[in-house]
């Protein structure tokens, strides 16, 4: 059988192998893609510890994912025990007050403030700042709150 398959292959390739094209037809297409703004977003943790009365800081990280050139907004929420301030609670009714913040110095409240961008197709880190004020004569106990990051693009 397969000496029956050379012989064939041989054949068509003496039979075909002289022969001329007289003309030749063209065309072309074209192809595309569609890519589609796209956004993720992911944040840690804020732990800021033992409370002792006196101004508690700690930090952490939202991170923002998007398609190159979207332009997004970041907005955090006020929590789920806002009064006036942000505020942890430890369940019943004591409440610690504390902020999250756009920079270091913590001046400019973020919430209140949004933080922009436009997104390079790589993960891109913006650091939240916190404080837990000073002066604050709240039960012993462990307190929290959660906050909601929105990200629109």
């Amino acid at each position: 059988m397969k000496k029956l398959l050379t012989a064939i292959c041989l054949v068509s390739t003496l039979l075909f192998a002289g022969t001329v094209f007289a003309a030749q037809a063209t065309s072309s297409f074209t192809v595309s893609a569609n890519v589609a703004a796209g956004c993720t977003v992911s944040a840690t943790n804020i732990a800021f510890g033992t409370y002792t009365g006196i101004d508690a800081d700690s930090t952490n990280t939202v991170t923002v994912n998007c398609t190159t050139g979207t332009a997004y907004l970041i907005s955090l929420s006020t929590g789920d025990h806002f009064s006036g301030t942000r505020r942890m609670s430890d369940g019943g009714t004591n409440y610690l007050g504390y902020n999250l913040y756009t920079d270091a110095g913590r001046t400019t409240m973020w919430g209140y403030q949004t933080v922009n961008g436009t997104g390079n197709g790589a993960n891109q880190n913006y650091t939240d700042y916190g404080r837990v004020f000073t002066g604050q004569s709240v039960a012993a106990g462990t307190y929290g709150d959660n906050i909601g990051v929105l990200l629109d693009y």
